[in-house]
């Protein structure tokens, strides 16, 4: 079997149905709500707090929270105040249990949970997307991750969860891959296609991506969504403070995993990097939006999903 990247395809121009580009639809729907791109903030101290989720969310646009040294429920009540959804992450400890059960007790009912962990084909996995379940019933999207193979979305699914996260260490700050042999790096859209055949639900593409025509490779191949960390790191409202080396100004941008967020340097899966710092997350978005509605003129569509319908060719790397 032999795997393939984002590098190693490009899409087949069609002709254009538009008048101008601006009128293409990329426009994404999750859970009942629409958002204006299908592209998520990762669940990422390093790209993401409170005041840039609720600016995010305040826009339109779809984040996760992350789950490393916050109070979740705390966060939940602030949303609710400013009449923001709420969306949270947890993973498998028994704290995680409780904050479901906290947010539950007080009728916290969040719109969307993401149960984020490394290998999430799991059967610590399948008990907390039950415990959500029972708590929340039908009211919360449970987003459920990071997978790699066809088997593991379809007993995702199986499980209750409303949409899976592909990738298995695909990402910039991610060394997964390198430091245990397993993982989509290099073979990360190769992987989006195959499990995204395999699903009946909604395909989270989680990783990989450092351009918007990666985004728009990844839906071609039958994601819905995008996650991504680097496409929200080195802005001004990048969490963290900005820092000068070699006169250039910069922003630290770290893994999950890393012994930046761990604070140990056991069991490390994640690097850090520093990445210059200049502009507005929201300039970068409003980017991004004309790039993929740029992409939807040359499939020969109307709308994002229309990409899934053009060709594409392999090309050979230089």
């Amino acid at each position: 079997m032999e795997g393939f990247d984002f590098d190693d395809i490009t899409l087949v121009p069609r002709k254009c149905a538009l008048e101008s580009r601006s009128m293409a639809d990329v426009t994404a729907k999750l859970g009942g709500r629409t958002f204006r791109l299908p592209l998520m903030a990762a669940n990422m101290p390093a790209v993401l707090d409170e005041s840039i989720a609720i600016e995010l969310a305040k826009r339109d646009y779809f984040y996760v929270m992350h789950r490393f040294k916050i109070d979740i429920v705390q966060f939940a009540r602030r949303m609710r105040e400013l009449e923001l959804f709420v969306s949270i992450s947890v993973g498998l400890l028994p704290e995680s249990h409780k904050v479901i059960d906290d947010l539950r007790a007080e009728n916290l009912v969040p719109e969307y949970v993401t149960i984020d962990v490394s290998h999430g084909h799991s059967d610590g996995v399948r008990d907390m997307i039950a415990h959500v379940r029972r708590a929340f019933g039908r009211e919360t999207f449970i987003i459920a991750g990071n997978v790699a193979t066809p088997q593991a979305v379809r007993d995702l699914e199986s499980w209750g969860a409303d949409a899976t996260k592909v990738g298995v260490g695909p990402g910039f700050v991610c060394s997964t891959s390198t430091r245990t042999g397993f993982g989509t790096r290099k073979c990360q859209l190769f992987a989006i296609q195959e499990c995204a055949r395999a699903a009946r639900k909604v395909v989270i593409a989680d990783g990989g991506c450092r351009a918007s025509g990666d985004i728009v490779k990844a839906i071609h191949m039958g994601a819905d969504w995008v996650m991504s960390g680097y496409f929200y790191t080195g802005f001004v409202q990048t969490p963290g403070e900005t820092q000068v080396k070699d006169g250039v100004k910069v922003k630290s941008y770290y893994g999950n995993a890393s012994s930046v967020n761990k604070q140990t340097t056991h069991r490390v899966e994640g690097i850090e990097v520093f990445v210059p710092c200049d502009g507005s997350l929201f300039e970068k978005m409003l980017e991004i939006e004309q790039d993929l509605q740029s992409a939807v003129s040359f499939s020969g569509g109307t709308c994002i999903n229309d990409v899934r319908n053009c060709e594409h060719v392999f090309v050979r790397r230089s």
